[in-house]
């Protein structure tokens, strides 16, 4: 198969990048290290998420992250309980967009092998995933908002300067 049809088969549309590091950093991880990050969850001097293709393994991964920050900045139990909701709700959307890829993966491979492909079809499997990856990002960056609104002025001050140190600022 072409390397052009290869980047058709994971349902981004044609001009955008399609991100796969080193077989586990995907769009998905990355909305989940995007919603990490904007909330000052990412921690410094932790290690690199685990492969993406164990979600026992990131979800132990991304909390153990969460539980380090939400012990820096001294949060109530209240706000651990309603941080780590929000976390366990991302990461289970995160996996669950993971999941789905394999079936547009199979589609588009279906459409490669036939005698002519379909380019609606085509184009359509690849707006759908769009479409869902857009909604998980935007889905990241309203948990971000939502954890922001649970912290006080003082720990989100925490956050932020831990974000300029992580960003070299």
């Amino acid at each position: 198969m072409p390397s052009w049809a290869l980047a058709l088969s994971v349902g981004v549309p044609c001009d955008t990048r399609y991100i796969n590091w080193f077989g586990f950093v995907s769009i998905p991880l990355l909305a989940l290290v995007a919603f990490v990050s904007l909330t000052g969850f990412g921690g410094c001097g932790h290690r690199g998420p685990p492969d993406g293709r164990d979600p026992a393994k990131l979800a132990a991964f991304v909390t153990d992250r969460v539980n380090g920050v939400l012990d820096d900045i001294d949060a109530t139990p209240a706000q651990r309980t309603q941080l780590l909701a929000i976390k366990d709700r991302l990461l289970a959307d995160v996996q669950k967009l993971h999941g789905a890829r394999q079936a547009t993966h199979e589609a588009l491979l279906a459409e490669w092998k036939a005698e002519k492909v379909d380019r609606a079809k085509v184009h359509a499997l690849i707006d759908q995933r769009a479409e869902e990856m857009k909604a998980l990002a935007h889905e990241a960056a309203d948990a971000a908002i939502e954890a922001h609104d649970a912290l006080t002025p003082d720990q989100r001050a925490k956050l932020a300067k831990k974000a300029e140190r992580m960003h070299g600022r």
